[in-house]
């Protein structure tokens, strides 16, 4: 992997360590090249500002999930796959707690270009007949996460209804 991708992932996972730390709002350019140990002119490098780079890792996040959907031998275990990760995510529990106006915003279903990636995502992995279910089911995650049992219980019962 080249020296410039490496660089760009540790950014993206300093982003989201710093992020769980302190919710996004209170993350800074700073503290985010120290956790991803490079300098600061290496993060504004590969990215013009905190808001590029918070929409990049959003991109990545949501990739990140697609591709375990995609990796999971059966709908169920995509569905549960996903879930523990959405309920999971410390980076999402922060900011649901210190930025719930820009998580509002994000999980309202809009015109946004990335929200042609969910949609494309959810209807590979589900079909396009229950994209919209498992997708509101996802996104109710986000404010309330699940347990372990919790989103084995239901990707079950979920899935059975994908039928």
């Amino acid at each position: 992997m080249a020296t410039q991708q490496r660089s760009r992932i540790a950014i993206l996972a300093g982003a989201k360590k710093v992020i769980a730390e302190v919710g996004a709002y209170e993350s800074n350019m700073l503290d985010i090249a120290a956790r991803a140990q490079v300098s600061r002119a290496t993060v504004y490098n590969h990215f013009a500002d905190k808001e590029e780079m918070i929409a990049t890792l959003l991109e990545s996040e949501v990739v990140r999930l697609i591709d375990l959907g995609k990796a999971a031998a059966t709908p169920q275990a995509a569905l549960f796959a996903i879930s523990r990760a959405i309920s999971t995510d410390e980076a999402l529990a922060k900011m649901v707690v210190t930025d719930s106006a820009d998580v509002l915003k994000f999980v309202t279903v809009g015109d946004h270009p990335l929200w042609k990636v969910i949609g494309a995502g959810i209807t590979e992995i589900f079909g396009a007949r229950n994209g919209s279910l498992v997708l509101r089911w996802f996104l109710g995650q986000v404010a309330s996460p699940l347990t372990e049992s919790e989103s084995r219980s239901q990707a079950e019962q979920l899935s059975k209804a994908l039928v």
